[in-house]
């Protein structure tokens, strides 16, 4: 028999957390990585945050609504990463 949570952690800061991680992660690729390679790196680092979403929902340790928060971690990062990555490339044809 399974007791019902009286007040359920708050789920939403493990996604958030995720999408930071992501930002962080773009800016660092856009910034550290040469201009041909971004393309090859940006994936990288949504892969590492697809392993930090796994990570960071078990470590919730909550049944209801895995599946959502890791996808909703997962896209959210996908389109950080996304927009900052659009943002860089734009840059670099500024500058050529």
């Amino acid at each position: 028999m399974t007791t019902p949570d009286l007040a359920p952690p708050r789920t939403v800061v493990g996604v958030v957390a995720v999408w930071i991680v992501a930002a962080v992660a773009a800016v660092l690729v856009g910034i550290l990585a040469p201009v041909d390679q971004r393309a090859l790196w940006m994936p990288i680092a949504l892969g590492g945050c697809l392993i930090l979403a796994f990570v960071v929902q078990l470590s919730l340790g909550r049944v209801r609504g895995f599946i959502e928060r890791v996808a909703a971690s997962v896209l959210g990062a996908l389109f950080v990463m996304g927009f900052i990555g659009v943002g860089f490339g734009l840059s670099s044809l500024v500058t050529a």
